[in-house]
């Protein structure tokens, strides 16, 4: 059962930043209730085997694999701490008070059900981010992929997307995707950073601040060049082409601004492609509980916070991604800060055993933020990518609507806003309620009607259910919690 009389302290995902969160807030005397939608804890980046693999040594299998076990196995062991797998937030609303009520749903049998709500005095959002991705010809067939999706199948599933895979996108995330799917079998037709490489030659004090990170984008690119797979600086997959699925990708050499050097496209033979433009924060319960937002490094939306990684809304702190991407390190370390708050707060820990706990974290976040910042710089989004993009091309999978609907909407309707563009066209309104097609849109409807600046994307997917949940699973399900 879903305990519906909150702890203290309720922490919402069990990635780095909500296991830092949950430890220290317990460590600071503050009960807690750790609840996450996967099986397992550990999130994307601590993803694992299952236990019916009956991995003799798991921690070998991913990074950092071994800190993130013991971590996990100590939140099991703490006495103050609750833990509480497959359960889904699928609603939140600020509570009288401070803190959250959060509508909660056990998902463990493949529906939603034991529906409730919990009464939380204090509560740390710890959602993490999902992939962003641009469309291009093709990328609606089957065997096209997120990279996050390709490597969470690997790292969790041992299963591999195809057996000749191309990776494309920015950021050094496509060579750990690569790696892990090398080690799970693929062979890789290679992989395409869209932007060039010269980037970090201009900021040598940014890859100062995080040597760790230097030597494992190393590693990974060692791996790769044992394999033969070669990391291809401004190119890009530019269309995929098959009948049922992925046969065969087009990639082209593109100019600073993302736009297709004439000449340069050659066609490679895939069956299956993994593409990833960096990540998009996981702002739906933030925006749900009127936390406040602001440009991030690379310009989209995150939750705001104060040092204490409070939110705008009373009782409401974020960690990791949705405060701005930044990896694991950033994340833990914001999270284990925004736990030693709310113990601060609840007046379990005092003031000098906060400052005591809290200062080397403090330096860990500050460091990594502007790590952060300079990989946004080194690894921006160019608009040049809209150039791809046949009248054919699906701009929202989920409604299917061509990027010819959209143009026609701006130029024949006048529309130059979101809202008129999901109107008139239907984008965002599928089941990914925007968050897809979100950025995407909101750039090309700029493009289309001359801004500068794109629209803001949080205009297509503020929704006031976070996840979707059927009437039928809400009128089946007859258990309720309490409202404090």
């Amino acid at each position: 059962m879903i305990p519906t009389r909150a702890a203290d302290v309720v922490v919402v995902g069990a990635g780095p930043a909500g296991l830092h969160a949950a430890v220290q807030a317990a460590d600071g005397g503050a009960s807690v209730l750790l609840i996450d939608s996967d099986v397992r804890p550990g999130g994307q980046y601590h993803r694992q085997l299952p236990v019916e693999f009956g991995a003799v040594h798991p921690e070998r299998a991913h990074h950092d694999q071994a800190e993130a076990a013991e971590l996990i196995a100590r939140l099991a062991r703490h006495r103050r701490v609750t833990q509480r797998q497959q359960v889904t937030v699928w609603a939140a609303e600020p509570r009288l008070g401070g803190g959250a009520l959060l509508s909660v749903a056990d998902t463990s049998s493949g529906r939603a059900v034991n529906i409730g709500v919990i009464a939380a005095p204090r509560v740390i959002l710890a959602t993490g981010a999902y992939d962003r991705v641009v469309p291009f010809p093709g990328w609606d067939l089957p065997g096209v992929y997120t990279a996050g999706a390709a490597q969470a199948l690997a790292k969790g599933s041992r299963v591999l997307v195809g057996q000749r895979v191309l990776v494309a996108g920015t950021g050094p995330f496509l060579l750990r995707v690569a790696a892990t799917l090398i080690d799970a079998g693929a062979k890789l037709a290679g992989v395409l950073e869209a932007n060039h490489t010269r980037g970090w030659v201009r900021r040598p004090r940014a890859m100062a601040l995080a040597p760790e990170k230097v030597a494992e984008a190393a590693r990974y690119t060692a791996t790769l060049t044992r394999h033969r797979a070669r990391v291809r600086a401004g190119r890009a997959v530019v269309a995929v082409h098959g009948t049922d699925r992925v046969e065969a990708a087009t990639v082209a050499k593109l100019a600073s601004d993302w736009t297709i050097v004439p000449g340069s496209e050659r066609r490679v033979d895939v069956d299956a492609v993994a593409v990833g433009y960096g990540f998009v924060p996981q702002l739906d319960l933030a925006l749900s509980l009127g936390c406040g937002t602001e440009p991030g490094p690379d310009g989209g939306p995150v939750v705001t916070v104060d040092d204490y990684q409070q939110t705008s809304t009373p009782g409401v702190y974020a960690a990791g991604e949705l405060t701005g991407v930044g990896g694991a390190v950033l994340s833990a370390a914001e999270g284990a800060l925004a736990g030693l708050a709310t113990a601060l707060d609840l007046g379990t820990l005092g003031e000098r055993g906060h400052s005591a706990r809290a200062a080397a974290w403090n330096g860990v976040r500050s460091r990594y933020r502007r790590f952060a910042t300079a990989l946004a710089a080194v690894y921006p989004v160019r608009d040049g990518w809209q150039s791809w993009l046949s009248d054919s091309t699906l701009v929202c999978r989920c409604e299917e609507v061509p990027y010819r609907a959209l143009r026609g909407a701006v130029e024949q309707s006048g529309v130059t806003g979101l809202r008129t563009a999901k109107l008139t066209t239907r984008c965002g309104m599928g089941v990914c309620q925007g968050r897809m097609c979100g950025a995407n849109v909101a750039a090309l409807t700029a493009t289309l009607s001359g801004r500068d600046e794109p629209a803001d994307p949080l205009a297509l997917t503020t929704r006031p259910l976070t996840t979707p949940i059927s009437l039928d699973e809400l009128a089946a399900d007859p258990a309720r919690g309490e409202h404090d």
